[in-house]
């Protein structure tokens, strides 16, 4: 529902969604292939941690947002390559950091 929800935001705000995945495996698929400008990763997808994705990611320079009930200094190392967003957020928070990880972003 969250994800639904977050996707007719950002569509609204003039991002295009390429892929949304709600379990690490199909995270790692799609942060693998890389046909995506950037990412917003939830820090526990499904009750595991995301690490393994923003390694991926990091690896790969692709520019994410991790998005977490805890503070950038509780997560994982693997983390902070990304722009750490904390839970709950206001929407204007979320569009905010998507402009600045996307450095040639243009509404759609």
């Amino acid at each position: 529902m969250i994800v639904l929800m977050l996707e007719d935001l950002l569509t609204e705000a003039g991002f295009e969604i390429a892929h949304v995945a709600t379990k690490v495996e199909a995270a790692l698929v799609l942060a693998d292939a890389g046909t995506f400008d950037a990412a917003i990763l939830d820090a526990n997808l499904a009750g595991f941690s995301s690490t393994p994705v923003a390694a991926v990611l990091t690896a790969r320079s692709i520019p994410f947002l991790v998005v977490s009930g805890y503070a950038a200094t509780q997560q994982n190392d693997a983390f902070s390559a990304g722009l750490h967003i904390q839970k709950p957020f206001q929407t204007k928070e979320l569009i905010q950091a998507l402009r600045r990880i996307l450095p040639t972003w243009n509404p759609v």
